[in-house]
């Protein structure tokens, strides 16, 4: 297995996995501190995985089709032909990974890859669900579960996410061609995407996302491991909803941005909604 590799090799990854969460995610990496040491290095490892396929797709890299490619391959025969196939295969072997979510991960890539339009609020959910709703499924088995019913809860967790993404993003999104809001929600309030114009939309949307929050939050407890550490982040990511109604529904263009100050308020809150369970780590 690529972790079974001389130890500077094996350390080098980790480090790269560790470094990459921390600059592009800093939200989830202030989250990962939360977790119990032994799970820690598993999940940016993961986070490795999807983070490098996203980012082909994004950048339009040449060899992001073969890179998707491997990895649904992988989940079909276990074959290992690129890194984050090797990645997989290796932390398969110390946690039950759900290979139907990861390919279904990699249908959210390909949707991306030939930039399929979202037409109704069930594509949406579709897409959300493939685009992060498959990483909650995934990282509720690296930190184990008590009940089947957390793989629901863990997804809908994902799509909040995911729909917060969006609404943070909308601007951004918009100058490089892409929406990714449904075009018939779209159409429903007005069809344009003007600050100052969108408070409806928004409003609406919101409401979308904080449903999925706090079904997402209900299985916190189905968690063997992490708790705090995921009703931290999903207090963090839940507060630039917050934020953008703060800011008056995008009244001002560009991203809704939390403070650090603010987040760890936020974090430090979320514990009280944490139950612990005896023999298991919070």
């Amino acid at each position: 297995m690529l972790l079974e590799r001389p130890d500077r090799e094996a350390g080098a990854l980790l480090l790269e996995a560790r470094t990459t969460t921390r600059r592009i995610a800093r939200t989830f990496a202030l989250a990962c501190r939360m977790l119990p040491r032994e799970i820690r290095d598993d999940v940016y490892l993961l986070y490795l995985v999807f983070r490098t396929l996203d980012d082909l797709v994004d950048e339009h890299r040449p060899e992001a089709e073969d890179a998707i490619r491997a990895v649904e391959a992988w989940c079909a025969d276990g074959a290992v032909a690129t890194r984050e196939a090797a990645l997989l295969a290796d932390l398969a072997t110390r946690h039950p990974l759900p290979r139907a979510a990861v390919h279904d991960f990699c249908l959210g890539m390909r949707s991306d890859l030939t930039a399929a339009p979202i037409l109704t609020e069930d594509e949406l959910e579709r897409y959300c669900y493939r685009a992060a709703g498959t990483v909650g499924v995934v990282m509720a088995a690296l930190l184990g579960t008590t009940s089947p019913a957390a793989d629901g809860h863990a997804a809908a967790l994902g799509k909040a996410m995911q729909r917060t993404n969006i609404l943070r993003d909308i601007d951004e999104d918009s100058a490089n061609g892409r929406v990714y809001l449904a075009r018939e929600t779209l159409e429903r309030f007005g069809g344009r995407l003007d600050p100052g114009t969108r408070e409806a939309l928004l409003r609406d949307q919101i409401a979308r996302a904080d449903a999925l929050y706090e079904l997402g939050m209900a299985g916190i407890p189905l968690l063997r491991n992490g708790r705090f550490a995921i009703a931290a982040a999903a207090a963090m990511y839940r507060e630039i909803l917050r934020q953008i109604e703060r800011e008056g529904y995008g009244a001002q263009p560009g991203r809704a941005v939390v403070s650090g100050p603010r987040k760890l308020i936020v974090a430090a809150r979320s514990r009280r909604i944490v139950p612990a369970a005896p023999g298991r780590l919070a």
